[in-house]
């Protein structure tokens, strides 16, 4: 039996992109009279990697940041209206309809038959458990999971708990730092694919000789390997 564990964001279907698409506008917004858009961008990293720390993922801590770098970089607080346009920029990732990756419905339906799929994503429960009953993805999974963080232990709990065979599991993600890094870590295989659109603090550097590490371009080359 092979187990195959699946992210979500980035992987099953588009979530970064959506964010970029805030950023962009939100820099135009701005509009800082001395810094220019990679140094705006930049105070907003910073203060994104400090927020998710504390206040964790999702469109919430998000818009949080958002907040606290204009307050950054003005010195001061928004004003009432000032805070209603940066809500209203960041509206959308609300609301938005979920987009699945191409090709995924289809993948999962073949692997469905020869293998055991999981789902692990992180996250605010409720955000990510919107996407998921959106996507319409979730009857492929003998079981879902929504954690704060993707960490080692957090793979070998979900070994444990689903007595599941390291050496036969494979986590299948866009995101070297939550995805290949802590699985490997943990025992697992893994398969990267990687999203033109992956969070800047997601990424990390991958060793290139772990053959236990698959490489793939694209979802649907999963039927290939498994």
């Amino acid at each position: 039996m092979v187990y195959l564990i699946f992210d979500a964001d980035d992987t099953l279907w588009e979530n970064n992109v959506l964010f970029e698409r805030v950023i962009d506008a939100y820099l135009d917004w701005l509009a800082h009279p001395t810094l220019d858009r990679a140094a705006t961008r930049a105070v907003l990293d910073e203060v994104e990697r400090a927020n998710v720390g504390v206040h964790g993922y999702g469109s919430a801590s998000f818009l949080r940041s958002l907040h606290d770098c204009f307050e950054r970089l003005s010195e001061r607080p928004a004003s009432a209206a000032e805070a209603r346009e940066i809500e209203e920029l960041a509206a959308s990732l609300v609301f938005h309809e979920v987009e699945l990756v191409p090709g995924v419905a289809e993948t999962l339906t073949q692997l469905g038959t020869r293998h055991e799929l999981l789902l692990l994503t992180k996250g605010q429960q409720a955000e990510q458990q919107r996407k998921i009953d959106a996507s319409g993805l979730a009857h492929h999974f003998r079981s879902l999971h929504i954690v704060a963080e993707k960490r080692a232990a957090t793979y070998r709990e979900l070994v444990t708990e689903q007595a599941l065979e390291p050496s036969a599991t494979w986590m299948i993600g866009n995101s070297p730092r939550s995805d290949i890094l802590p699985a490997r870590a943990a025992g697992l295989g893994a398969v990267f694919i990687p999203s033109p659109h992956t969070w800047v603090l997601e990424e990390d550097d991958l060793d290139p000789t772990d053959e236990r590490v698959l490489h793939l371009k694209t979802f649907p080359e999963l039927v290939d390997h498994f």
